[in-house]
């Protein structure tokens, strides 16, 4: 069984750790530079940036907090819901079914929605 650890914890660095898994983006300032420079060089629009890494969350199987910052991304780029199903349905044939079904929810919760019972 694992236990956590005893660790003396100073309040600053329990008050990062906990900014930081709410998702704020000041203690992610040096990342946030380098996701600019990023879409800069790909050529892409912010929108379509921000789908992208989308599709990518979704063929990487990635964790749920992923995609509660991409589609906050995504959304603030001028993306839609619809556009979310769009990713879904483009790269379902690439990723397989499995991935497909499993990103609706994770899309459904960064989307503030609520899941349907039995999910």
């Amino acid at each position: 069984m694992n236990v956590p650890a005893r660790a003396n914890i100073d309040e600053a660095t329990r008050t990062a750790l906990a900014e930081l898994a709410l998702g704020d983006p000041e203690l992610l300032g040096e990342g946030l530079e380098m996701r600019a420079e990023m879409q800069r060089r790909s050529g892409l629009d912010s929108r379509s940036f921000a789908l992208v890494k989308i599709a990518a969350l979704i063929a990487l199987d990635a964790p749920p907090a992923s995609y509660l910052w991409q589609v906050g991304n995504a959304l603030d780029a001028g993306a839609t819901p619809e556009d979310l199903i769009g990713v879904l349905r483009a790269i379902a044939p690439q990723v397989g079914g499995p991935k497909t079904v499993a990103a609706a929810p994770e899309l459904m919760v960064a989307l503030g929605l609520a899941l349907p019972e039995g999910v």
